[in-house]
């Protein structure tokens, strides 16, 4: 349905908790309602529901007014925010999903929320796909399977997303169904959003056809770095895999990103265990085992982020680190 005139209004339902991420927020907000602009019409209006009505607020300290959550949804779609805490309890909506569900709306789970699901399905299938740091901490917690790196999958009943960025692509995807293709254009347009990429697409960390520096060579060093962070490869190794010298390689960080290879290495284990550190319960040895640090974990730690793995845990408690 693509005449604006003749279109019924889409009722949008998203789902927020405490701590939300304002950025997948935004994503949906925004992009619906410039659609309405572009069409000069209503075809879009949304909700905020939440488990508790009245204020719910982000990490940012935005707010807005959410309304309870209906007996029975009459939205078409219902967006589930990510969270900055990825243990919140009100990332656990399976009941919820059901009921809108049942009533013909399309689910659509962003990050936290998708990982939430996926955990509590049980297993990390190719059909559900979550933002890579949450699949890292699913790995981590032992949760079966290799699940998906896309940036969105539809499993034929849910979408489920990495959230974040890739929120904009999916939902500009999503009022392609309501709205004709110039309009999408004309909003993606307005955002800026150079190329609307397609649900299959990987995720720029946890994919597959990683593109970093336009370099082959260092793309190709950074993704099998990135492959193996718990137990990290010696340079020789890295070398030995790409078919360069040591010295081409120092010369290729060295211009890109005026560091050596060895400390890009470090630096991307120490953001991992970050990571750990922030969504998991593991204690700081295993974090640093699991980061390829066997020995000094936490003098590193603290040489590079200003504070000991134990105080940043205590400082972030359910803390992601880009909420």
């Amino acid at each position: 349905m693509t005449d604006p005139a003749n279109s019924k209004t889409v009722h949008v339902d998203i789902l927020v908790s405490e701590d939300f991420v304002l950025t997948e927020m935004t994503a949906v907000v925004e992009v619906l309602r410039l659609a309405n602009r572009v069409t000069a019409s209503n075809i879009f209006d949304w909700t905020y529901r939440s488990r508790i009505p009245g204020q719910v607020s982000c990490r940012a300290q935005a707010s807005i007014t959410a309304d309870l959550i209906p007996d029975r949804p009459a939205a078409d779609y219902l967006f589930v925010l990510g969270n900055s805490n990825a243990d919140h309890p009100g990332l656990s909506v399976q009941p919820v999903i059901k009921s809108y569900m049942w009533q013909g709306a399309r689910v659509v789970l962003l990050a936290e929320a998708a990982s939430r699901y996926i955990a509590e399905t049980g297993e990390q299938g190719k059909g559900h796909t979550t933002h890579w740091e949450n699949r890292a901490v699913l790995n981590e917690r032992g949760t079966p399977g290799q699940g998906s790196y896309a940036l969105a999958a539809d499993d034929g009943r849910l979408i489920t997303s990495a959230g974040m960025a890739a929120t904009y692509d999916l939902i500009l995807s999503l009022i392609g169904r309501h709205v004709s293709a110039a309009a999408v254009t004309t909003v993606s347009d307005i955002l800026l959003h150079e190329n609307i990429r397609a649900m299959s697409s990987l995720q720029p960390f946890g994919g597959k056809e990683l593109s970093v520096t336009g370099n082959r060579a260092l793309d190709q060093c950074i993704e099998l770095m990135q492959a193996n962070l718990d137990e990290p490869l010696r340079i020789s190794e890295l070398v030995g895999l790409l078919g360069i010298s040591e010295r081409s390689l120092e010369r290729h960080f060295k211009a890109h990103f005026n560091i050596t290879p060895n400390a890009y290495y470090r630096e991307l284990r120490l953001n991992h265990a970050n990571t750990l550190l922030i969504n998991t319960r593991m204690c700081v040895r295993d974090v640093g085992l699991a980061c390829g640090f066997p020995n000094g974990f936490s003098s590193l730690f603290h040489r590079h982020f200003g504070v000991t793995p134990t105080a940043w845990r205590k400082q972030g408690d359910g803390m992601r680190s880009f909420s």
